[in-house]
């Protein structure tokens, strides 16, 4: 689950990150009204679950009341279209207006799951203010990293080798260790999959000080029943409406894709190779869908239902394989779905499992299009081909 810009900050100054003065408006006049309350130059920035924001015109400054109220004008309401949107946009429903820090320095600082070592990793660069995906790819160098141990947490010495790394010594050798810590702290405590500051600014001499200029927070769906007060922050309208619906009929397993061959499969790893082979016969997955080991005809309909409502999807391959998942319910649940609502998409079948004869038998007897497949190459070519 992702966040907002100023939730995400919100959290991070619970665990002692500096971050600059400000809060969030949802109206234009709301938006001078935090700038009188700042008392001086403010930086208008539209809050969505998207990152390029500048480039989109989505962040504005402003020296005075007036203008903040006209930046937040022209910013609310827009469709804020980034690389990471999309063409399609995002609408812009509230900003987030803060002080205006003169930055010395632009530096980077995250906190994530590094899978292999099945650890958190902490990691810094002085290459803030671009996409730490750029900076591995050109100088991956210049990235410093902090394997922490889970049970011990993050220990000062990390923290003081990575300020080193990144040219913090001196009066500031502490607030960063500080800072580091706080988000360490804040990550764990909060079950989150990534915390993120950049830019984290070195502020403009005389008084140079650490500011968080930036922040994104993401948390694992998996350990939200622990956190309500996370959930609560969660923004559906930022989210992909099928996902949204997927999770509220149960499916909490499923990702919109760009392609229009429709997937139901039970399992993950299955579901991921059943992509590939789509991809090796020449097509584009249009979701990812583990529908799971739960023997539930609901859950099939509720399937159907999702990729049925996707405009994309011009073709639909159910692959199911292995002996949790029952194939007479799998076969039962496809017959409802197509008594239930209208199926225009070709739906290609390969089902081998427990109960493999009954459920054959159920299919036989409904008399459904369907089109038959026994192997998982022949599947998704015959999808790819129905596809067309």
């Amino acid at each position: 689950m992702k966040i907002h810009e100023y939730q995400a900050k919100q959290i991070m100054a619970e665990f002692g990150v500096p971050v600059p003065r400000g809060r969030v408006a949802r109206s234009p006049q709301e938006a001078r009204q935090v700038a009188e309350e700042l008392a001086g130059a403010v930086v208008v920035k539209a809050q969505i679950h998207a990152g390029g924001r500048g480039k989109g015109g989505g962040i504005k400054l402003a020296s005075t009341p007036q203008e903040a109220e006209e930046a937040a004008r022209q910013i609310i309401g827009m469709t804020l279209v980034t690389p990471q949107t999309g063409p399609e946009g995002r609408l812009v429903k509230s900003v987030l207006v803060e002080e205006q820090v003169p930055a010395d320095r632009e530096l980077y600082l995250s906190v994530l799951i590094d899978n292999a070592a099945g650890r958190p990793l902490m990691m810094a660069s002085a290459a803030g203010g671009m996409e730490i995906e750029e900076v591995a790819a050109r100088t991956p160098e210049a990235i410093h990293r902090a394997t922490v141990d889970p049970a011990a947490g993050f220990q000062p010495y990390q923290g003081r080798q990575l300020a080193f790394a990144l040219g913090l010594g001196g009066d500031l050798l502490r607030p960063a260790v500080q800072l580091m810590t706080g988000l360490y702290r804040a990550f764990a405590a909060r079950d989150a999959s990534l915390a993120e500051i950049n830019p984290l600014v070195v502020t403009a001499p005389p008084e140079p000080r650490l500011l968080a200029l930036d922040a994104k927070m993401n948390f694992d769906d998996n350990a939200l029943f622990r956190h309500p007060e996370v959930a609560d922050l969660r923004d559906k309208d930022e989210e992909d409406p099928l996902e949204v619906e997927a999770q509220e009929l149960g499916i909490n397993n499923y990702v919109k894709l760009s392609g229009n061959i429709g997937c139901v499969v039970n399992g993950a790893g299955l579901a991921m190779a059943t992509m590939d082979s789509i991809k090796l016969a020449g097509g584009e997955p249009a979701n990812f869908l583990d529908i799971g080991t739960v023997n539930d005809v609901a859950r099939v309909v509720n399937a159907f239902k999702i990729l049925t409502a996707d405009p994309n999807v011009r073709a639909i391959l159910i692959n199911i394989f292995g002996g949790m998942a029952r194939v007479d319910v799998i076969a039962q649940g496809i017959v409802d779905a197509h008594r239930q609502m209208e199926v225009k998409a070709p739906v290609v079948v390969r089902l081998a499992g427990t109960n493999l004869e009954e459920g054959e038998r159920i299919l036989r007897e409904a008399n459904l299009p369907l089109i038959r497949a026994e192997e998982l190459g022949e599947a998704a070519g015959k999808a790819v081909a129905a596809a067309k």
